[in-house]
């Protein structure tokens, strides 16, 4: 189900809805890991990627598929944070806890896609 989400409180709001009806029950472990996530791609879409152009969630089989689309057709960047430079845990985050994580790339922006577990 597309969704135009503003923000990351919007797409952790649209992936609830998507997991309810999936069945999956928001206090677990596994609901947590795809609302992080889900919020950590849609926070990096507003801050790096010039805003959040399109955002998909839909459960397939046992896997939930996350895609964002911003207008920055830059590739997401590992960057290391620290006490002097705060931030860059958000993409490492994301890596580990989706089963995969794909970049399409275009002149107008790009999608990322993150498939995640939901057993």
């Amino acid at each position: 189900m597309g969704l135009v989400a503003v923000t990351a409180a919007g797409a952790r709001r649209r992936v609830g809805e998507v997991l309810v009806a999936a069945g999956i029950d928001l206090d677990t472990v596994v609901a947590a890991d795809v609302m992080l996530v889900a919020s950590e791609l849609a926070t990096n879409a507003v801050r790096h990627g010039g805003g959040i152009r399109a955002f998909h969630a839909r459960v397939d089989g046992d896997v939930l598929r996350l895609s964002v689309t911003d207008a920055n057709p830059d590739l997401p960047i590992l960057r290391e944070g620290g006490p002097d430079r705060p931030g860059g845990f958000g993409w490492p985050l994301v890596t580990r806890l989706s089963e995969h994580v794909g970049v399409e790339t275009g002149p107008e922006g790009k999608t990322v896609t993150a498939v995640l577990r939901l057993v």
